[in-house]
């Protein structure tokens, strides 16, 4: 089996390098992530520190403008932040390497590397929680393959975007709990969508349209919309 990607996850990308940067952030958005891209130093630091919360991984070039990515990963790491972070790095010493990993960072890539590396390293520092993450999710008769990518309700496979789907997996995780919007946000689209834009709802309109089909007539409800606040997604998680 090839590597797993984990849809509707936030990346962040500190990279000066502006052709490099473009590129992986058009392909990993084609893999269904959320991705934003900083080139200056002191910013990524500002935007790491204070959207602690926001990113589920920071991709940091090593030979950055004004402060280096060893140093940014330090730094932070020392303010408690525990985003997993990947350093680009051009050096290939073995010294090297540990002293990224010292500093904090969880993996390291050295330049030049091909696109497919990159992800497969992403897919595994990303799986690595403190407990195990089931590659099939199920809540109620909804079911939801990471690994190739779909989705069933009951005998029907439900046909779904990548936005979609990042949107329904935030949801599968989190069963009975309201979510709210910002939250989505954070988890499905980059830093530049206005959260207060109608995106977020035509995507759970159409969402709710593929899942709410007529069960022999009974009821098809799945998401709740609590005014002012999100959604929730019904259903009991099934083993």
């Amino acid at each position: 089996m090839g590597s797993i990607t984990l849809f509707g996850m936030h990346i962040l990308i500190v990279e000066d390098e502006e052709k490099l940067a473009r590129a992986l952030k058009k392909g990993l958005e084609v893999k269904g992530f959320a991705v934003d891209w900083l080139s200056d130093s002191e910013k990524a630091r500002s935007r790491i520190l204070l959207y602690r919360d926001e990113y589920d991984l920071i991709i940091l070039d090593l030979m950055l403008p004004g402060i280096d990515g060893a140093t940014i990963t330090e730094s932070v790491r020392a303010e408690n932040v525990t985003t997993p972070i990947i350093i680009l790095t051009a050096r290939n010493e073995t010294e090297h390497k540990v002293d990224l990993l010292n500093k904090g960072a969880d993996d390291y890539v050295v330049k030049p590397f091909s696109f497919e590396e990159l992800l497969a390293r992403i897919n595994s520092v990303l799986r690595r929680p403190t407990t195990t993450q089931p590659v099939v999710l199920k809540v109620g008769d909804i079911e939801m393959d990471l690994a190739t990518r779909t989705v069933r309700r009951g005998e029907g496979e439900v046909p779904l975007t990548l936005k979609e789907f990042a949107l329904l997996e935030c949801f599968m995780r989190e069963p009975g709990v309201v979510l709210p919007r910002e939250k989505l946000f954070d988890h499905v689209w980059d830093f530049n969508t206005l959260s207060w834009s109608n995106v977020l709802d035509v995507h759970m309109k159409n969402l709710r349209k593929k899942l709410h089909h007529d069960h022999e007539g009974e009821d098809s409800t799945v998401f709740e919309t609590v005014r002012g606040v999100g959604y929730r997604l019904a259903g009991e998680v099934r083993e």
